[in-house]
């Protein structure tokens, strides 16, 4: 048993307050002396950009989908080793799940529908039949029932007095199996406003662990997919943060809150998550093309901590993440694997740079905004997601960098890109020229794509072998033109739509997969980078 103090932060809808409220109350737990796990349920990586401020802590989500349920309180046991509290920040309303009606997101021909039986049995509810699906599957309600936490409900109550009490009440008493403890009302507009919010809550039988007065002085800028990452804000986060922090320890128990999250019983279900172990339970088959053997599982590096001034997202800083800068010698620990950050590659979770140094690679992170050469003894490169149309000018001002990367791939090097990496690898992004590695146009569009999916590889690659099936994300307003290559990286169901491109030892798609649900990725990655140094590597 394992007694970690947690608790959930919550809300009836998107767009309440959640993101203040957490972000506020870990900054404020921290400066109280406490240490601060952050997580996010959900794939998002922007809160967790500036969960990572308010804490100082490596950034960590926790999603049953992409995951696997199985896999989330042993992933929270890792991303909370060593915390004094957790604090987890929900995901759109309480009860909205990872299955509404999507015709890509599940293969219906497969027999169990969405459900994969390989990863335990939460998301069929008995009580609906054999094979039935949960619909609070990956809610915020459904990690806070694996974890044990209790639930503390932000209601945005600009708009609504003793109505409080009711909306409070319905969220309480709609699934017998979820605990919501208590309440912090958000956007309060006076000292009578408040008096009759506390007296709607208190008709309701609900405890208030806060009152936040409406300000305009807190709120984070935002733009086409939300927040603007912390990562791009720099200063202006950072102060951003510190005036949560603030707003909260004036506005709040935290006195309560503490004792809430202690109130948490020990967690019971499994061990602690490791890469090392993660890996050797994956088997690491040479990908197609590729010579040598595979990377070996376990080799974990223990080298020190990187913090790169052109590396601005702090999602990466992990005592298993290090790196140097372009031209510098790397440690001779193993092969290097060049992962893009900086303002442009804010996308990534933590746990993939885990897994890759867990599996012998040395991890270096570069900017394809200011670095104009891959780190050298780069044998393989990752290109997470990000916001590259926002940069798309500068990026292709470093031609020395895309010169670069197109020429590593020519010789190839294993290249992993993910929706921002597959705009950087394409030959143009809203008319700035890019790296040409891919035949495809990219470009800005007026559509949302926003989703879970459930695609399977048509092609061996240097992430998957063919008929691998993947739980994924996509998140994007851009276009790349063709979608796909000769060889397709994904195809979805039911349409059998084709997505992305592999060529030679590249794999780009606008998908983005959590490697923890899927180790073979970083297993199959290092074995692939291991073939090819030194012969692909660069000097």
């Amino acid at each position: 048993m394992v007694a970690v103090p947690r608790l959930v932060i919550a809300a009836p809808a998107s767009g309440s307050g959640k993101t203040t409220v957490a972000c506020g109350l870990m900054a404020a737990l921290r400066a109280a002396g406490l240490a601060v796990s952050g997580h996010k349920t959900g794939p998002d990586y922007i809160d967790p950009g500036y969960h990572v401020l308010a804490t100082g802590r490596p950034a960590r989500n926790l999603d049953p989908f992409l995951c696997g349920e199985d896999r989330i309180v042993p992933l929270f046991r890792h991303g909370a080793r060593g915390s004094d509290v957790a604090v987890i920040e929900g995901v759109m309303g309480l009860f909205d799940g990872a299955f509404p009606s999507d015709p890509d997101r599940c293969d219906p021909g497969r027999g169990e529908g969405a459900v994969d039986p390989g990863r335990g049995v939460g998301a069929v509810d008995p009580g609906r039949g054999v094979g039935a699906v949960d619909p609070a599957f990956g809610s915020t309600a459904h990690v806070a029932r694996l974890l044990g936490a209790p639930i503390v409900l932000v209601i945005d109550a600009a708009a609504m007095g003793r109505s409080a009490g009711a909306v409070a009440a319905g969220f309480a008493g709609f699934d017998p199996r979820t605990t919501v403890a208590g309440v912090i009302l958000n956007r309060v507009a006076s000292d009578r406003h408040e008096r009759l919010l506390r007296d709607g809550l208190a008709a309701a039988g609900l405890p208030v662990y806060g009152a936040i007065r409406r300000s305009d002085q807190v709120a984070a800028p935002s733009r086409h997919l939300g927040l603007i990452p912390a990562a791009e804000r720099s200063r202006a986060a950072t102060d951003a943060v510190a005036r949560l922090a603030a707003l909260i320890r004036d506005s709040c128990d935290l006195g309560v809150l503490l004792a809430l999250a202690r109130s948490a019983p020990p967690l019971l279900q499994g061990r602690s998550w490791e890469p090392a172990e993660a890996l050797a339970e994956a088997p690491a088959p040479v990908p197609t093309g590729v010579r040598g053997a595979p990377a070996t599982a376990g080799s974990r590096f223990t080298g020190p901590a990187f913090t790169n001034p052109a590396f601005t997202n702090p999602a990466f800083t992990s005592p298993d993440v290090t790196g140097h800068g372009p031209g510098r010698p790397a440690r001779p620990d193993g092969p290097v694997v060049a992962m893009a950050g900086g303002a442009a590659f804010t996308f990534s979770y933590t746990e993939h740079a885990e897994l890759l140094a867990a599996a012998g690679l040395e991890v270096a992170v570069f900017d394809p905004l200011r670095d104009e050469r891959l780190p050298r003894g780069t044998a393989g490169v990752i290109l997470g997601g990000g916001f590259p149309e926002v940069h798309a000018a500068e990026l292709s001002a470093n031609e020395p960098l895309r010169r670069d990367v197109a020429c590593a791939a020519a010789r190839g090097v294993p290249v992993a890109a993910e929706c921002a990496g597959l705009l950087y690898l394409a030959r143009s992004l809203d008319g700035h020229p890019m790296c040409g590695v891919l035949p495809a146009e990219a470009a800005m569009t007026g559509r949302l794509t926003l989703g879970y999916r459930e695609a399977r590889a048509e092609a061996a690659s240097v992430l998957a072998a063919v008929g691998d099936v993947v739980r994924a994300h996509e998140f994007h307003r851009t276009a790349a033109s063709p979608a796909h290559g000769h060889a397709a990286a994904w195809r979805l169901p039911p349409a059998g739509r084709r997505e992305g491109h592999i060529s030679g030892m590249v794999h780009a798609s606008y998908l983005h997969a959590h490697w923890a649900g899927y180790p073979h990725f970083a297993a199959r990655f290092a074995a692939a980078c291991r073939a090819a140094a030194p012969e692909g590597a660069l000097s």
